[in-house]
């Protein structure tokens, strides 16, 4: 009569194989959540700056003045956005594109 089962070299082969494929999956997901954080902080200062512009236009604001979250919200934005990665957003003047304190997070020109 024969056991059945599996012997202790499968056993430490399927562990290794395992643990390969995590070494190589884990810091591509990493960088994903990384770079979708990223884009959502970008998105969030295109927000900023299009709730800026119709302000702007809706209290005949000029180019150079600088509104204030409470001008912004609720009216444009429907809460002060927060970024993912913990930075902080400033709003700044009408012309200029809104930042983020990430150094990394930033809007072209």
């Amino acid at each position: 009569m024969k056991k059945q089962g599996f012997t202790l070299v499968e056993i430490l082969i399927v562990v290794a194989i395992v643990g390969l494929l995590s070494g190589l999956a884990i810091p591509h997901f990493l960088n994903a959540r990384k770079t979708a954080q990223r884009n959502l902080c970008l998105s969030h200062l295109k927000h900023i700056d299009d709730a800026k512009a119709m302000w702007a236009v809706t209290e005949g604001g000029l180019s150079s003045d600088e509104p204030t979250w409470s001008d912004l919200v609720p009216d444009y934005l429907r809460k002060i956005p927060v970024c993912p990665e913990g930075g902080t957003y400033t709003i700044g003047i009408v012309d200029a594109n809104a930042t983020c304190s990430i150094a990394d997070h930033k809007l072209s020109e």
